[in-house]
C-alpha cells in the first residue's frame, strides 16, 4: 500500500484548513429529490455496479449510504463571500424550506474599511454532484471521484484497482492534526487525523465541513469520530470536498464538468482542464510537477490508473483525458 493515507493529503489539507476559500421531518417535501438532478446518480450506478467497483471495500462503505449522502447533500446550497483575503460571510440555504442561514460572518465584515476591499463570491450547489451535465460527463465525473476515494483508502496489490474504500481512517491515529484557528478551534482531547473517503484532516477542515453539512461547525469539531461511525456522514465529507473551491483552486467538480477555465497564470503553470487538474486540487503539492514516470510519480499514476479503470467499468471514454499533472505547478 502507498502512504497516501498518512501523508499525501497533509499539505493540501493544511491549505484548506488555513485559507478556506477560492474565492421537517415527515413532510412531503422532505422525500423529494433535488429538482436540479437531471439524472440522479442512482440511475447510472446500481448497487450491483457499486459493489463491483469496490469488491474488497469495508462494509461500512455501503451503496445505500452513498446514495443517501448524495440525496441529503443535494438539499444544500452554500454562498461564500469574501472581502480582502480573510474576511468571510457564509450563507447556507436548505432548498427544501428555502431558509437561508448565515453560518459564519467575521467581525469585520460590515466595517467601512472592509467594504472597500476586493469582493469575491463562490456559489456551491451540492445537488450538482455528478448530475449537472449529460450522462457521459456525469459518469466521467463519478469515475474521477471514485478514483480519488479509492486511492486514498486502498490496501492491496498495485495495478489491480479492486482495493478502494478499505480504510475508514488513516493508519496512524496518534497525530492530532491540530492547527491554529479562531473560527474552527480544536476541542480539547479530540484528534483530527484523516477520516473518511477523502481523509478529512485538521480541525479547520472538520469545522468548515461541519458548518456546510450540518449548519453547525461544532458537530464534527466535538465528534470527529462521526466520520468513521456514520457512513452517510463519511460520504458527505467527501462530496463536500469535491464540490468546494479553495483559495485560488477551483473545485474538482467544476474541472470535470468543464466549468473551470484556466486563466493566464494557470496556462503559464501548465494547469489544463482534465483529470490531471483534479489531482493538482486534491494533492498537487505532493504529486504534481514531478514528471510522468518513476517513483516520484507513483501516486499520481495510481490515481490515473483508477480513473481509467472506473471509466471502463462505467462504460464511458475520456479520449482527451489530460490525465497527468506531471508538468503542472502545484498551488501554494
Amino acid at each position: 500500500m502507498k502512504n497516501s493515507i498518512t501523508c499525501t493529503r497533509i499539505i493540501g489539507i493544511i491549505a484548506l484548513a488555513l485559507t478556506l476559500f477560492s474565492f421537517k421531518c415527515g413532510s412531503p417535501a422532505s422525500n423529494k429529490l433535488p429538482v436540479n438532478a437531471l439524472t440522479p446518480v442512482s440511475s447510472i450506478l446500481s448497487e450491483k455496479d457499486f459493489n463491483d467497483l469496490f469488491p474488497l471495500r469495508d462494509k461500512f462503505y455501503s451503496y445505500a449510504a452513498f446514495i443517501k449522502a448524495i440525496r441529503e447533500m443535494g438539499y444544500i446550497k452554500i454562498k461564500v463571500e469574501k472581502r480582502s483575503v480573510s474576511i468571510y460571510k457564509i450563507t447556507r440555504t436548505d432548498k427544501r424550506s428555502g431558509i437561508a442561514k448565515v453560518i459564519r460572518q467575521d467581525d469585520d465584515w460590515n466595517e467601512p474599511w472592509a467594504q472597500k476591499m476586493a469582493y469575491a463570491v463562490a456559489n456551491i450547489d451540492f445537488g450538482n454532484f455528478c448530475t449537472e451535465k449529460d450522462i457521459s460527463t456525469n459518469k466521467k465525473e463519478l469515475a474521477a471521484f471514485f478514483a480519488h476515494i479509492a486511492h486514498e483508502t486502498r490496501h492491496g496489490q498495485n495495478g489491480q484497482y479492486n482495493d478502494g474504500l478499505m480504510y475508514t481512517h488513516e493508519l496512524n491515529t496518534t497525530l492530532p492534526y491540530v492547527s491554529d484557528s479562531d473560527d474552527y478551534p480544536p476541542v480539547k482531547g479530540k484528534l483530527y487525523y484523516g477520516r473518511g473517503p477523502l481523509q478529512l484532516s485538521f480541525n479547520g477542515n472538520y469545522g468548515y465541513a461541519s458548518a456546510f453539512i450540518f449548519g453547525d461547525k461544532n458537530i464534527l469539531l466535538n465528534n470527529p469520530d462521526l466520520v468513521t461511525t456514520d457512513a452517510v456522514v463519511a460520504f458527505k465529507t467527501a462530496i463536500y470536498f469535491w464540490m468546494t473551491p479553495v483559495t485560488t483552486k477551483p473545485s474538482a467538480h467544476d474541472v470535470m464538468t468543464s466549468k473551470w477555465k484556466p486563466n493566464a497564470d494557470d496556462v503559464a503553470k501548465g494547469r489544463t482542464p482534465g483529470f490531471g487538474m483534479t489531482i493538482n486540487i486534491v494533492n498537487g503539492a505532493i504529486e504534481c510537477n514531478k514528471g510522468d514516470t518513476g517513483a516520484d510519480a507513483g501516486s499520481m499514476n495510481d490515481r490515473i490508473g483508477y480513473y481509467q479503470h472506473f471509466l471502463k467499468k462505467l462504460g464511458v471514454q475520456d479520449a482527451n483525458c489530460a490525465c497527468s499533472c506531471g508538468k503542472m505547478t502545484p498551488y501554494q
